[in-house]
């Protein structure tokens, strides 16, 4: 199969999940798509391609920016506080890390958002409630 068929089946099928999924899945693939593209930002800037590197972060910077957007004070005041502080520190080790092209910021960065989509993916609305605990 073609690079561009490959590509094509790829954007297809993101396309396809994107439209099927519950809110609770978007949000599941944001923090995955975030995660991907750190995990290819840092190759890039072990590798010097700075250019790459600058556009993953800066799309990492984006998701987590939807994310923070997408946080519902009304339902959990003091939870949601503390998860847009916790978005706030990630998007300035993001900044740092496109900055001073180091990559424990972005490592840092990735961790954080990987516990986050843990803990989310425990909460699956759509899993019976003995199921999430």
């Amino acid at each position: 199969m073609s690079h561009a068929a490959l590509k094509h089946y790829a954007a297809v099928r993101v396309q396809s999940s994107v439209t099927e999924a519950t809110p609770h899945q978007l949000t599941a693939l944001l923090f995955d798509g975030a995660l991907e593209r750190i995990a290819r930002a840092k190759g890039h800037l072990q590798r010097g391609e700075l250019a790459p590197k600058g556009e993953l972060i800066s799309a990492v910077i984006a998701i987590v920016g939807e994310l923070a957007g997408s946080l519902n004070r009304a339902a959990a005041p003091d939870l949601v506080d503390r998860l847009a502080a916790l978005y706030d520190y990630i998007l300035r080790r993001l900044g740092e890390a496109n900055a001073s092209n180091r990559t424990e910021p972005l490592d840092e960065a990735g961790r954080l958002l990987g516990t986050l989509a843990d803990a989310w993916r425990t909460i699956d609305p759509a899993q019976p409630a003995a199921a999430n605990g």
